[in-house]
């Protein structure tokens, strides 16, 4: 039988500290392992050469460097995790890559980091509340 798996999408707010607790909890529950999912801005498409490589391995690094912690948070947990560093849209993301990998739950947080997006209360969750294939556990 394979392992449960739950996608973990995070948005490097300090919230995504709840987020992650609430996803430890579950993976423990479930004796599921964790695909921690970041979206990143997109990469730019006007900027000449070498400029869009500099800003693209720029956004890498500030990637890789936010959800380290979270990271390392799961591994202390010893639950088995992954990381998918990915390109907005995260609302479309975060339901794909639920479906591409059968997940069996999706756990993130009730809004996003722009306030102008919490205008839209959570635009985000409500997009993968809507097109997600498995159950979706929002976090406060």
């Amino acid at each position: 039988m394979d392992q449960k798996k739950i996608l973990l999408a995070i948005d490097g707010s300090e919230h995504s500290n709840n987020v992650v607790e609430k996803a430890i909890e579950y993976a423990k529950l479930m004796d599921a392992g964790i695909i921690l999912v970041y979206c990143h801005e997109k990469f730019p498409t006007i900027l000449g050469e070498p400029y869009r490589d500099d800003k693209i391995a720029s956004i890498i690094k500030e990637s890789e460097e936010l959800i380290q912690p979270f990271l390392e948070r799961v591994q202390n947990e010893t639950i088995p995790v992954e990381d998918r560093l990915m390109e907005e849209p995260a609302g479309k993301i975060i339901s794909d890559i639920a479906k591409i990998e059968n997940c069996d739950l999706i756990v993130m947080g009730s809004r996003g980091r722009s306030n102008l997006t919490n205008l839209i209360v959570g635009s985000v969750t409500n997009s993968v509340l809507h097109t997600a294939p498995c159950s979706v556990l929002v976090v406060r």
